[in-house]
C-alpha cells in the first residue's frame, strides 16, 4: 500500500464534501419556492435545461469535448433517471404538502440504501462495522437535529413521505452507478446526466403543464437560477469528483450534513429557532460521516519467508 493510500483522501476531499452538503442543503429552499408558482414537472425540466446547459458551456470553454459512443450516453441516460429525473420530480412534488422537517429526515436516509445496496447486491468496496456505526449515528443526529417533534407527522401523508423515500433509494442507486464514469472529466457526467434528464423532463413538461402559459413569480424565478447554476451544476461536479475520490458510501454521507446545513440557513436568514437537542445531533451526525468517510487502518500483509 502506498504512502497516499495510508494517508486516506486529501483534506479537500472533506471540503468539498462539506460544500456539497451545503449547496444540496440549500437546495430544499430553492425548491419550495419554486414550486409556489412553477409546477414540479417543469421545474425540474428547466433546472435540468439550465445545469446542463451552462456545463456543456464551460465544457467547451475549457476545450473538452463531450462523447460521442452511444454506450456512455446510454450511461448517461440511465444515471439521470436516477439521480435527476425521478428524484429531483418526486422531491418537487413532495414539498408542495410535506412539512420540512419530516421531509429532510426521510432525505437524509441515502446513505442507509447506499450502504445497504453496498453491503448486499454491489460489494464494490469495503463494508465494515465502523460505516454501519456512521450510518446509526447518522441517523440518530438528523432527528435530534430537527428535533424529535419533526417524526410527529410521519405516517399521515404517506404518499408524499413515501415518494421522498423513494427518491432516496434512487440517489443510493446513482451513486453506486456513478462509479461507471470513474475515468471521465466530472464535469462530463454531470453534463451528460443533466442533458439527458432535460430531454426526458421537457416533453413532460409540455403535455403536463404547458409553461407558456405560465406566470412565475420574481422568487420563483430566482429559486429556479439559484438551484440550477448553484445547487445542480455546481453540485453534480463536486459530487462525480468525489465519488472517484470517496467512493459511493462516503459521498453519500453528505446527506447527513445537508440537514444541519439546512437548519443553519433556517437560523441565520429566516430567524427558527433550532431544537434543544441540536447541539447533540451535531455531534453525532459529525461522528457518523468521519466514520463513514476516513479511511480504515491498513492491515499488514505477512509475506511468506
Amino acid at each position: 500500500m502506498s504512502a497516499t493510500d495510508r494517508a486516506g483522501p486529501p483534506l479537500t476531499d472533506y471540503l468539498l464534501l462539506a460544500l456539497l452538503a451545503t449547496l444540496w442543503g440549500a437546495s430544499y429552499t430553492f425548491i419550495k419556492l419554486g414550486v409556489a408558482t412553477i409546477p414540479p414537472v417543469t421545474l425540474i425540466a428547466a433546472r435540468t435545461v439550465i445545469a446542463g446547459g451552462v456545463l456543456l458551456l464551460v465544457l467547451r470553454l475549457r476545450g473538452i469535448r463531450m462523447p460521442t459512443d452511444g454506450r456512455t450516453w446510454r450511461l448517461f441516460g440511465f444515471q439521470a433517471v436516477m439521480n435527476s429525473v425521478i428524484p429531483f420530480t418526486m422531491i418537487a412534488w413532495a414539498e408542495t404538502s410535506l412539512d420540512a422537517g419530516l421531509a429532510a429526515i426521510l432525505n437524509s436516509t441515502s446513505p442507509i440504501f447506499t450502504f445497504l445496496i453496498t453491503w448486499a447486491v454491489t460489494r464494490h468496496e469495503p463494508v465494515s462495522g465502523r460505516k454501519l456505526f456512521g450510518v446509526v449515528a447518522g441517523v440518530a443526529g438528523i432527528t435530534l437535529v430537527i428535533g424529535l417533534d419533526a417524526l410527529g407527522g410521519a405516517g399521515r401523508q404517506l404518499l408524499p413521505q413515501l415518494a421522498i423515500v423513494a427518491a432516496t433509494i434512487c440517489y443510493a442507486v446513482a451513486a453506486i452507478f456513478g462509479r461507471n464514469f470513474k475515468g471521465l472529466d466530472p464535469m462530463v457526467p454531470a453534463a451528460g446526466s443533466m442533458l439527458s434528464g432535460a430531454a426526458m423532463l421537457i416533453p413532460l413538461s409540455l403535455v403536463l403543464d404547458r409553461p407558456w402559459a405560465l406566470a412565475p413569480s420574481a422568487s420563483s424565478i430566482g429559486a429556479l437560477l439559484g438551484l440550477a447554476l448553484v445547487s445542480t451544476a455546481l453540485a453534480f461536479v463536486i459530487y462525480f469528483r468525489l465519488l472517484a475520490s470517496l467512493g459511493s458510501v462516503g459521498t453519500m454521507a453528505q446527506a447527513y450534513l445537508r440537514v444541519p446545513v439546512g437548519v443553519a440557513i433556517g437560523v441565520v436568514f429566516l430567524g427558527e429557532t433550532p431544537a434543544s437537542t441540536a447541539m447533540i445531533g451535531l455531534v453525532l451526525v459529525v461522528l457518523g460521516v468521519a466514520a463513514m468517510t476516513l479511511p480504515g487502518r491498513a492491515r499488514a500483509k505477512v509475506r511468506p519467508a
